[in-house]
């Protein structure tokens, strides 16, 4: 099983903590940082996004997340996930800024940006 919730570093789950109350949108973007060459070639986001992100998360998916995450000893935000599974239908609500596939682009370049609600 696919798990969306569950694929990343376990200590982003607390980031909800660290926005203000009122805010609306984050936006986040990957970068390659280091390698031993000076460019990269960048490719993957459209198998990514038929991987991960055209399947909708279920009420399972959070459950398992929930019991995961807590288990690190992190907190859970479980109504937001909740909110996204009843109000987007599981489906994320976000959109997906990205340079082309196949584009060799040089080190700290941003390869990804995602705005979403928070």
């Amino acid at each position: 099983m696919k798990n969306i919730i569950l694929n990343t570093d376990s200590y982003k789950a607390s980031h909800f903590l660290q926005y203000p109350p009122q805010s609306e949108f984050v936006s986040s973007y990957i970068e390659a940082r280091s390698a031993q060459m000076n460019h990269l070639l960048f490719f993957g986001l459209q198998a990514f996004i038929k991987e991960y992100l055209l399947t909708p998360l279920t009420q399972n998916d959070i459950d398992e997340a929930q019991a995961i995450i807590t288990a690190h000893g992190l907190p859970f935000y479980r109504e937001g996930w909740e909110y996204i599974l009843d109000r987007y239908n599981g489906f994320l609500p976000l959109e997906i800024l990205a340079l082309e596939e196949g584009k060799i682009v040089p080190l700290q370049t941003p390869l990804i940006q995602r705005i979403f609600p928070n």
